[in-house]
């Protein structure tokens, strides 16, 4: 298929962009690498009367640390976050996720970003935002305003993004902590079918898994072991509300919640 009839804009500037995005609201999406909205646009999924490219805005394209948090603007490709020579000491659970995240072809031309927005529960870089508490930079033509990860995603592919925003940047928290990821999918690059995100705390662990529910969920273990880790893992997995479909029974994902679970807390706090 192809996808419907709609109008092009290149922004020159941000301020341009939001003008845009405010006047057409609804009617308009936010491109940039568009890996997920082209597929959808051919599909007929979306329908938008107005495509908006930001891809080409400087002022989006930046790695910058902040004390300590490092914000992502929303023009930085997975790969170039990738590529960047802090990225194993400033945030080692995004530098354990990302090569999972797609294929090298979709992490060439995907943005960081534009993940967090699509929201897909099975993505890897919503469930890391969700393990380390980060932030989601939302502005449009009147405000701007951040957005905790465990407040932005509300469901299945949807956020609290109002029609007449778009995400500027994520920040995530730079610190150099015990982590750990996991990932079960049919192959390599594939959509998981659970993921784990475990990180330390300072009671303890949190642990983070996608593919299950609707949207990315976490929970603060403190320091288990044995029987009581197990008990407390097997109700997390089922407060998850796994479902069957086709590439997975509701079950397996609960055992694999457990498992992997298991694995990470363990591995995390040793």
């Amino acid at each position: 298929m192809k996808p419907a009839a709609f109008d092009y804009v290149r922004a020159q500037h941000l301020e341009e962009a939001l003008e845009v995005l405010d006047r057409e609201g609804t009617d308009a999406r936010i491109v940039a690498g568009g890996q997920s909205l082209m597929a959808m646009l051919n599909m007929r999924l979306a329908r938008p009367k107005t495509l908006i490219d930001i891809m080409r805005l400087p002022e989006l394209a930046g790695i910058e640390r902040k004390g300590n948090m490092i914000v992502i603007g929303a023009g930085v490709r997975q790969a170039a976050l990738l590529a960047w020579p802090d990225l194993g000491g400033s945030l080692p659970l995004v530098a354990l996720a990302l090569p999972w995240t797609g294929h090298v072809q979709t992490r060439s031309r995907g943005t960081v970003c534009g993940s967090i927005a699509h929201a897909d529960p099975s993505a890897e870089l919503p469930l890391v935002l969700r393990a380390l508490g980060g932030e989601v930079h939302l502005r449009s033509a009147k405000k701007r305003r951040r957005v905790a990860a465990k407040d932005f995603f509300s469901g299945m592919m949807a956020t609290t993004r109002t029609d007449d925003e778009l995400i500027e940047a994520v920040s995530l928290p730079a610190a150099a902590k015990r982590c750990a990821f996991r990932e079960v999918a049919r192959r390599h690059g594939d959509f998981a079918i659970v993921a784990c995100a475990a990180v330390a705390t300072a009671d303890g662990v949190r642990l983070a898994v996608g593919g299950v529910a609707d949207m990315p969920a976490a929970r603060d273990f403190p320091r288990l072991e044995g029987g009581a880790l197990d008990d407390a893992l097997n109700d997390f997995a089922y407060e998850l509300d796994a479902r069957d479909d086709v590439h997975a029974t509701a079950r397996y994902r609960r055992d694999l919640v457990r498992m992997i679970g298991r694995d990470l807390v363990r591995e995390v706090l040793q």
